[in-house]
């Protein structure tokens, strides 16, 4: 939830930074874009340690780097610093997914790891939430401080490091890990599993192709969103609420279906085809009300289909390997979805409009995921010994 803070309250000041700092749109994007290309240095970084060293410990250190960038942000003297702390900060943004996620999935038999997992994925839709709450009550009571209000806003970013005190004292290492660390003192290296050898079994090609195309879409989605409603002059709170709730139940309703008999594959088709049937009210509607049903309906669907992905990534990986795999191939397709913020600011600077730059995007992506999902059925089934 807090990592959802500390990267969705920038999407809320956008225009702020773009007027302070008179760069273009595609500059702007450029901001996502960096953030998430290096969540997958991080998480392959923090998921080799993970593996190697227990999950813990990478979860604090990954939660105390990202947070430090988050306050530094604020701090950004021109753009370029700007990139550069957005950029470190994608770092513990990807070791903290790749290290907590397997702690909590590890702490749950097989047979409910499902929703867990749809359950703590739809967390990051409680941080944007969160985001939404506090810039809608303090951005402008803010406006007459001598700090820009949006410099003010990133030095929010630094609350998440008091979580690593909490999870230092009180969070159990994951019962797995310990019980896999017996007799294995000697043997650790031999074991480590490598990029290379993740990345040629075909299996895993395909799960990192689909949830590329998935992850573009939602960053095409979420990214510009709360910027499109300020250029409407309406107040986001209520539209980023309902996406995000909608993003909630989604997350939750799906990573269950996904374990059902509809299986992964089909689950993720539905939910692509229902986000595209979404996209007029959530993009070119003029009633608020069908705004806010258009923002629900793809936060239960685009949004909401993610509470898939951490099941669809780490039933492929037994427990000596699943940190560094989950890591990698989740974190390869955000680095897929990273260039959204940036192809989307180039439309806008080629002329599009923002809901129609955002509907090409989201379209596109989204017809590349069935269409990859109807190819690819053996993907199903294809999957280690579960431990």
């Amino acid at each position: 939830m807090l990592d959802g803070y500390d990267f969705t309250i920038l999407t809320l000041v956008l225009i702020d930074i773009q007027r302070d700092f008179n760069v273009a749109h595609a500059a702007i994007g450029a901001l996502g874009t960096a953030t998430l290309l290096m969540r997958l240095v991080g998480g392959a970084l923090a998921g080799a340690a993970a593996d190697r060293w227990g999950r813990k410990l990478p979860l604090m250190v990954s939660i105390l780097w990202f947070s430090a960038f988050a306050f530094l942000s604020g701090l950004a003297p021109g753009y370029q610093t700007l990139l550069l702390c957005r950029a470190l900060f994608g770092l513990g943004m990807g070791g903290e997914w790749a290290a907590g996620m397997p702690l909590v999935l590890e702490h749950y038999p097989e047979s409910r790891r499902g929703l867990v997992m749809g359950v703590l994925q739809g967390a990051f839709s409680w941080g944007f939430i969160l985001a939404s709450g506090v810039f809608q009550l303090s951005y402008a009571a803010l406006q007459g401080a001598a700090i820009a209000p949006w410099r003010l806003l990133m030095f929010s970013g630094l609350v998440p490091a008091l979580l690593v005190i909490w999870i230092r004292r009180d969070v159990p290492e994951s019962p797995l890990w310990l019980a896999g660390q017996t007799g294995r003192s000697s043997a650790v290296s031999p074991r480590t599993t490598s990029m290379l050898r993740l990345f040629l079994r075909p299996d895993v090609l395909a799960v990192a192709a689909i949830l590329a195309a998935i992850m573009f879409a939602y960053q095409s989605m979420s990214f510009w969103y709360a910027s499109l409603l300020r250029e409407r002059a309406l107040a986001p709170l209520q539209y980023l609420v309902a996406l995000n709730v909608g993003g909630i139940a989604g997350a939750a309703i799906w990573g269950w279906a996904g374990d059902t008999r509809l299986g992964h594959r089909r689950a993720l088709m539905l939910g692509a085809v229902l986000s595209l049937a979404s996209l007029p009210a959530f993009l070119f509607a003029t009633s608020p009300a069908t705004l806010v049903a258009g923002a629900l309906a793809i936060g239960l669907t685009g949004a909401g289909m993610l509470g898939i992905a951490p099941s669809f990534v780490g039933r492929r990986f037994q427990t000596s390997e699943r940190a560094l795999g989950w890591g990698v191939v989740y974190h390869v397709a955000v680095s897929a979805g990273a260039l959204a913020p940036l192809a989307i600011g180039r439309l806008q600077d080629l002329g599009w409009t923002l809901p129609s730059a955002m509907a090409a995007a989201i379209g596109a992506a989204s017809v590349v995921a069935v269409s990859l999902l109807a190819i690819t059925r053996d993907v199903e089934n294809s999957r280690p010994a579960p431990t």
